[in-house]
């Protein structure tokens, strides 16, 4: 057990540091409550229209579009890695990989869920 001291020792000062850093600024700075600080900050441009309004299915679809690529795309890297290692047989998985990946990219232009209206 003298192996976790440490460890928890370490645990203490950080949740002691963030509790201790919450309550010195709410004793430092205090609470003042107007319609400036209170509304919606866009990077300097005046918020127009409701927050709550509905969104286009479009924005959605590129989203998960773009972390299924994305995704996909940092198993490369591992790959490039070991690429020596892995022989004929890494370069046949992967590309049987980029294979897929492309059918899966012609489909969505044949879709064209990536066309912007």
């Amino acid at each position: 057990m003298r192996e976790y001291i440490p460890v928890l020792l370490f645990l203490l000062v950080a949740f002691g540091f963030a509790a201790g850093t919450i309550a010195l600024s709410s004793l430092i700075v205090p609470l003042r409550r107007n319609a400036v600080k209170n509304s919606a900050y866009e990077c300097g441009v005046v918020p127009v229209g409701n927050a709550r309004q509905r969104v286009a299915i479009k924005f959605y679809l590129v989203a998960v579009l773009f972390i299924l690529f994305d995704i996909e795309a940092v198993f490369l890297y591992p790959w490039a890695v070991t690429f020596r290692q892995l022989g004929l047989y890494g370069l046949v998985e992967m590309a049987l990989f980029i294979v897929i990946l492309f059918i899966g990219y012609v489909y969505l232009l044949k879709k064209r869920a990536l066309e912007w209206e």
